[in-house]
């Protein structure tokens, strides 16, 4: 399997050189495969739905192939996945997929765990230490301290934006020790990931350091994620086929999105077989790719803070890799985009809590309040012509392929909840009168001393620090 550049379309490289490099040092462009290979039908089309380790090594397969042996890998998935990721039905045609069972409660432990045994496996015998650098808007940097902790070789620096993050995700974030440190930037994470980037193109550090990336700009944490995409679209269509209410239905999977890497790894898990027909993109008031899919107009801007943090993207990075695999067709047809404000956000943690007795975190609020709208009158009201005006939140005037379906009731959702509501106990408290239980592994946490280090959003001072103190 070769890998090339978003902007340079002549590159090929292989699986390792795109895993360690991270981004292009040349163009500042993102790694993608250079093909999406399906999966047999053997294999998609099983009477018992695969494992999530089944699954996991299969897709992986191809992307490592020459790379990694298969019974390392096979080793890389047994250890990165000691946790499932469960769906569970929410009301008659709505399943919520479970991302929050791994160590930091959080969707990131997937690529994270999965990506940091793949650089620990290529760097083990190089005497040089690679040095991970990492922008968070809240669950990726906990999500990647607590996969590289210990990795022999490997160097991690996490940062994150000052004040922009929950208390829980800041502990998380600012007790490492050892190989991790993180830096609080005075800033958002826009400027966090503008430092990164930065970082990498610049001559300087490249030739004294060894850098790579670790959030979703990496593709060895954009690709696992598209492991429970697969298990929980055949899991939801095997159950369908027993429903004859819905066994015709389509499957839309609803996306909370920030950094747009959870819902490009979708992307990659249909085009491998997953039996998805659509996608919802759903944010809160950082709505550049609902508004990008609504004009078709790409128009990037400073992100602005919300209750769900972890999406707190003005410029997602992953936009990039969407308009290189697709088309700005091909992604109109396949995805909607729907956008809610804060005041919605706590709105929707109530509303599912009273309708279904489940409890939301507030990014899995906003997937909840974009899938129920719509399939209740929102995309019938667009395709009856009845427009969402400028500035108004909701459903983005652009209509998929699978627009008509949903209007008519004729589809099955899934909706992402990407961390555990915990780690927001101020919102859901504030939205339900009460604090969700704590699970224990976050319970530690909190009693763990601040280490962060203080860092302005300026390049040169950070600059500075990584030539002192890598």
């Amino acid at each position: 399997m070769w890998y090339t550049d978003t902007r340079d379309s002549s590159l090929r490289i292989d699986f390792r050189q795109a895993v360690i490099q991270g981004m292009s040092e040349k163009t500042g462009g993102l790694y993608i495969p250079t093909e999406f290979p399906e999966l047999p039908d053997s294999f998609l089309n099983r009477p018992s739905v695969p494992t999530f380790r089944e699954t996991a090594f299969e897709m992986a397969k191809p992307y490592t192939e020459g790379t990694i042996p298969p019974s390392v890998l096979e080793e890389i998935i047994v250890d990165a996945y000691p946790f499932d990721v469960p769906v569970k039905p929410l009301d008659p045609n709505t399943y919520v997929l479970e991302l929050f069972h791994g160590p930091t409660c959080a969707f990131k432990d997937v690529g994270a765990r999965f990506m940091a045994r793949v650089m620990g496996y290529f760097n083990k015998d190089e005497d040089k230490a690679l040095h991970i650098l990492v922008a968070t808007s809240g669950d990726t940097g906990s999500a990647v301290g607590s996969a590289f902790h210990n990795i022999p070789g490997i160097d991690v620096t996490i940062l994150y934006p000052k004040g922009r993050i929950s208390h829980i995700q800041e502990k998380q974030l600012s007790t490492f020790t050892g190989n991790v440190r993180a830096l609080s930037v005075n800033g958002s994470f826009d400027d966090c990931q503008r430092l990164v980037k930065d970082a990498f193109t610049d001559s300087d550090l490249r030739g004294r350091f060894k850098l790579s990336s670790a959030n979703s700009i990496n593709i060895s944490r954009l690709l696992p994620q598209a492991f429970y995409y697969m298990r929980s679209s055949l899991l939801v269509k095997n159950r369908m086929n027993y429903d004859p209410r819905h066994s015709e239905d389509l499957i839309i999977v609803t996306v909370p999105s920030g950094n747009f890497g959870n819902l490009t790894s979708g992307c990659i898990a249909k085009k491998m077989g997953a039996p998805i027909d659509g996608f919802i993109a759903a944010t809160n008031t950082n709505c550049t790719i609902p508004l990008w899919l609504e004009s078709g107009k790409y128009q990037p801007k400073e992100s602005v803070a919300t209750l769900s943090n972890a999406m707190d993207v003005g410029s997602p990075s992953n936009q990039e890799r969407l308009a290189s695999i697709y088309s700005l067709e091909e992604i109109k047809n396949l995805m909607a985009g729907f956008w809610v404000n804060d005041a919605e956000t706590l709105e929707s943690i109530e509303n599912c809590s009273y309708k279904t007795g489940y409890t939301l975190d507030p990014h899995g609020a906003v997937a909840w309040r974009a899938w129920d709208e719509i399939r209740k009158g929102a995309m019938k009201n667009l395709l009856n012509g009845i427009k969402r005006q400028e500035g108004q939140t909701g459903l983005v005037n652009s209509v998929p392929a699978w627009g008509k379906k949903a209007g008519d009731g004729k589809c099955t959702g899934i909706i992402l909840e990407t961390a555990h509501p915990a780690k927001f106990g101020e919102t859901v408290e504030k939205a339900l009168g009460h604090d969700p239980v704590i699970p224990e592994r976050l319970e530690k946490v909190l009693h763990l001393p601040d280490k962060s280090i203080p860092m302005e959003k300026d390049f040169r001072s950070f600059k500075e620090w990584l030539m002192e103190n890598l």
